[in-house]
């Protein structure tokens, strides 16, 4: 149950730092986002890269985990980089098609992994949080219609365990669930490195982004 439960939380709790923090709590949102990519890079490689280059050919492996890289490269495009905390849109009160789209197919795959691999429902919790809170600001800044943004939200907290739902239960699944990991291998991989060098202000290291880095990957360790 959990795994399904807890990205549905993770959208809730950013969506209640919002509304605590009035959109203005920034530090300890770059923090968070820097603890998340360490956390989600970390579970990336102790649970699902093992695993896949196990059960797949070396080199085909890392193809699909070059797609996976390039299919959010292509994501970003339109989302503005907000699966990574930084959403750069310049709107006129038009609610964001092309970001609210690519969050959703980038939460659908992400969903994927969880179905062998539970413990990396603990990452996609920690990466959503910033996400939601990150987005839900925005769109309120934006001053979206009201409506809209509650939608939005209510699907892309849907997305992750839509996604685990069918790894779990759609059969044809069981015969690719290795390719789509290294997909989103390659997805998480893109994700967590960038949301390390662009968690700090001005792309400079410091002694608690550090910190909280080797901490995010410590519990991935022990997890």
């Amino acid at each position: 149950m959990k795994q399904y439960l807890l990205p549905i939380l993770a959208v809730v709790f950013g969506v209640i730092i919002v509304i605590l923090t009035k959109r203005k709590n920034i530090i300890n949102t770059r923090l968070l986002l820097a603890f998340s990519g360490a956390f989600l890079l970390a579970l990336t490689l102790f649970e699902l890269l093992p695993e896949v280059y196990h059960h797949l050919d070396a080199k085909q492996t890392g193809l699909f985990i070059m797609l996976g890289i390039l299919i959010q490269v292509t994501l970003e495009f339109f989302s503005k980089g907000a699966e990574h905390g930084h959403v750069h849109y310049h709107n006129n009160q038009q609610f964001p098609w092309a970001i609210f789209i690519s969050l959703c197919i980038h939460s659908f795959l992400e969903g994927f992994p969880i179905h062998h691999h539970n413990d990396m429902v603990y990452g996609i919790l920690v990466h959503k949080i910033p996400i939601a809170a990150v987005v839900t600001g925005f769109l309120l800044n934006a001053h979206c219609n009201k409506w809209y943004v509650a939608l939005f939200l209510i699907v892309f907290a849907s997305m992750t365990p839509l996604g685990t739902f069918i790894s779990n239960h759609v059969a044809v699944m069981a015969d690719y669930v290795d390719i789509v990991n290294a997909i989103v291998i390659g997805i998480f991989l893109h994700i967590s490195t960038t949301i390390l060098f662009e968690s700090s202000e001005g792309h400079k290291f410091n002694l608690t982004k550090l910190l909280t880095i080797i901490l995010g990957v410590a519990i991935a360790y022990f997890i």
